[in-house]
């Protein structure tokens, strides 16, 4: 299953699959929220998920779509080489990271890998894993990584999107001081000031497109 906002993007990603005998594509999203939809649909293995999507981010749908079918393997092709995209697609469930730069070279071989169960990463991902690493070894103990929930992230992106507070509470069914609680934990969990900084957080963690 491939999911892309972009219909040139998935018809290109398509040719390179469809040209291979043991791949095959059997299912089209043009966003998140469509890609959970055609999980429930079809019966494919593997899905191919680009990370900034509306509606739901490809991070967002990722952990769908491992609750919903855990043995479902999960890739992202993206144009973000991006360390903080790299670790949120990883702790999303994605168990390959691709460049859409370098997909006609490295997009077969990431499926077939995730196919063998096997992980997927570019060069330049494994350098930053292995930084990051170090950097905690360094310092003797984990880096916080301001872990959202589900309900904050659906906030912050609504919220970087430009709704108001009354406005998000119209779209996610809760009262208006429920989303001024969200938005008060998502600034200090983050340790932001203001709207402003949550949008920049949003673009930076792939929430929405800049």
């Amino acid at each position: 299953m491939l999911a892309d906002d972009h219909a040139l993007v998935r018809r290109g990603v398509r040719l390179i699959l469809d040209r291979e005998p043991d791949l095959e594509v059997v299912a089209e999203a043009g966003d998140g929220a469509e890609a959970i939809d055609m999980a429930r649909a079809h019966e494919a293995d593997l899905a191919v998920l680009d990370i900034a999507m509306p509606r739901l981010t490809g991070l967002q749908a990722a952990r769908e779509l491992a609750a919903l079918k855990p043995g479902l393997r999960i890739l992202m092709l993206t144009m973000h080489d991006n360390e903080q995209y790299l670790f949120q697609a990883l702790k999303s469930g994605a168990c390959g990271y691709v460049l859409k730069s370098v997909a006609d070279r490295d997009l077969v071989a990431a499926c077939r890998a995730a196919m063998r169960d096997e992980p997927f990463l570019y060069p330049g991902a494994v350098t930053a894993l292995i930084r990051n690493y170090l950097d905690r070894v360094r310092h003797g103990e984990e880096t916080s990584d301001h872990i959202l929930t589900p309900r904050e992230e659906e906030v912050l992106k609504l919220v970087a999107e430009g709704h108001s507070s009354k406005e998000i509470a119209e779209i996610l069914f809760i009262s208006i001081k429920t989303v001024q609680r969200h938005r008060a934990n998502l600034l200090q969990k983050l340790g932001l000031r203001d709207r402003l900084e949550l949008t920049r957080y949003a673009i930076r963690a792939g929430l929405i497109e800049p």
